[in-house]
């Protein structure tokens, strides 16, 4: 399981952005709900593309102290 989640991880950090509920699921476990929920509390940095919302990688890289 382990390797999955770090093959996942390293996928998600390759894009320049990210859907917001799978940052929120591979990076900190949470779900769709919790991963909205991180956002609105600036857990979550993310940009807004027309109506969707979109979580960069690179802030998301130092966050977890990758870069």
């Amino acid at each position: 399981m382990l390797l999955k989640k770090n093959a996942e991880l390293e996928a998600l950090l390759s894009k320049p952005t990210a859907s917001v509920p799978e940052v929120g699921r591979i990076c900190y476990g949470l779900s769709r709900n919790g991963s909205y929920d991180a956002v609105r509390r600036g857990e979550i940095e993310t940009i807004r593309v027309g109506r969707l919302l979109k979580a960069p990688t690179a802030p998301l890289r130092k966050k977890l102290g990758i870069d």
